[in-house]
């Protein structure tokens, strides 16, 4: 087991996060330096880019419409189109916490940073036992699909994926970046989808809704026809979709008291739900059987709900189910769908009992507070010990695998 570098102090406020009844039983293990170590996936992390990466590379016509930081009453407010001016609130953070907020760009204390350096990112890897993961944006990349207007956050999508892929192109085997579409933006969206899978591209990330802001039965959306074009060049090219949290509507939509949780339940979380069931109850699968699809960052505890949820809707309204499917909405989840799961304990009581085991997959969000980095292993041990041994192997790699297609490493080959 390797020990925490000197740097990473485990401040009194995350002491829980060492507690594990262990490994006792287990054909394996998922402690870093062990001899018969999980190949482990992290199918959630994040990587953030140069602050002025976007200033520098978008066109002259939208500098002046990206995120600033404007000074307003002797308060630093961050300014974008789409979402409520936001103060930026200098965090004090101690121990981990620290370390946290500034690996791999961190949270709102770095928020326009850049982040650690990429040999400092595959180190924060192996202390955490992750053999690859699929990285999204962080900092201001996470800012691009907050505006009403399509175009605008495409042309900031071309700019992440073309940034992403020259950083991470020499560590594809193991750095797998998602490429960013702003599918309000159609026809932006395939031309990009067949740009980055020239470039070697496996993964999109597409948001929760195609256009940006509250929830409007005149917008499109993913149910549509309107999406055809988009999904048959998606299926062409062979690439997975994600649907990570906090992109398709503002995740900030309750203040005062209980805010910070009810955003980060509500507002940031219970969204992802939408893609699912607009792919699984509206016929897309049957015209397009090659797609693949996960929630990412959501967690999973609902997902046995929403299957039931889904089938009694169409066994109960029958007579409004329109187009008639050739399955019920949970069998296309187990045939095309994926799910994150981190410290998600109703996820992994559940997924045996309701079929999920070739669905769920790890997650440990560097380097996200709400993750498990660099703790992943107490939180594996903690949550999965009553699982059975192929199970989670699945879902701490070999779903991954292929799903996002990883090359399994040799070493684990005969495991």
């Amino acid at each position: 087991m390797s020990a925490l570098p000197e740097e990473i102090t485990v401040n009194p406020e995350n002491c829980w996060r060492l507690e594990t009844p262990g490994a006792q039983g287990w054909e394996g293990s998922a402690r870093p330096g062990t001899e018969k170590k999980y190949f482990i996936i992290s199918t959630d992390s994040h990587l953030g880019p140069p602050p002025t990466l976007f200033r520098d590379r978008i066109e002259k016509k939208y500098v002046d419409r990206l995120p600033r930081i404007e000074n307003r009453d002797g308060r630093r407010y961050l300014v974008l189109e789409g979402r409520r001016p936001m103060m930026l609130v200098e965090d004090t953070l101690d121990g981990e916490d620290m370390v946290r907020a500034k690996a791999g760009s961190g949270s709102s204390i770095v928020l326009l940073g850049g982040g650690a350096s990429f040999d400092e990112r595959i180190r924060h890897l192996d202390l955490d036992g992750i053999d690859g993961e699929v990285i999204f944006p962080n900092g201001p990349g996470l800012l691009m699909w907050g505006t009403h207007d399509p175009e605008f956050a495409m042309a900031q999508c071309r700019i992440w994926n073309t940034w992403a892929w020259e950083l991470c192109e020499a560590h594809k085997a193991r750095c797998n970046p998602a490429a960013a579409l702003a599918t309000g933006d159609l026809e932006g969206s395939i031309r990009e989808v067949e740009r980055v899978a020239k470039l070697g591209y496996r993964v999109l990330a597409l948001p929760c809704k195609p256009i940006w802001g509250p929830g409007d039965a005149m917008h499109v959306n993913y149910n549509q026809k309107h999406f055809d074009p988009l999904w048959a060049a998606i299926q062409d090219a062979d690439l997975a979709i994600t649907f990570h949290v906090s992109t398709g509507t503002d995740p900030r939509g309750a203040r005062s008291d209980g805010g910070a949780i009810i955003n980060y339940v509500i507002h940031a979380t219970a969204p992802t739900m939408e893609p699912v069931v607009n792919l699984c109850a509206s016929g897309v699968l049957d015209r397009f059987p090659g797609l693949r699809f996960a929630t990412i960052e959501a967690n999973a505890g609902w997902l046995p709900w929403l299957l039931d949820t889904m089938d009694e809707g169409v066994r109960k309204h029958h007579m409004y189910v329109n187009p008639k499917l050739r399955m019920l909405p949970s069998e296309y989840f187990r045939a095309h769908g994926g799910a994150s799961v981190c410290d998600d304990r109703a996820a992994l009581l559940l997924v045996e009992k309701f079929g999920l085991e070739n669905n769920l997959m790890f997650a440990n969000d560097y380097p996200h507070h709400e993750g498990s980095w660099p703790h992943s292993a107490q939180v594996i041990e903690r949550n999965m010990g009553h699982l059975r041994e192929g199970t989670r192997r699945r879902i701490l790699g070999l779903n991954a695998a292929r799903f996002f297609r990883f090359d399994i490493p040799e070493q684990y080959r005969n495991v």
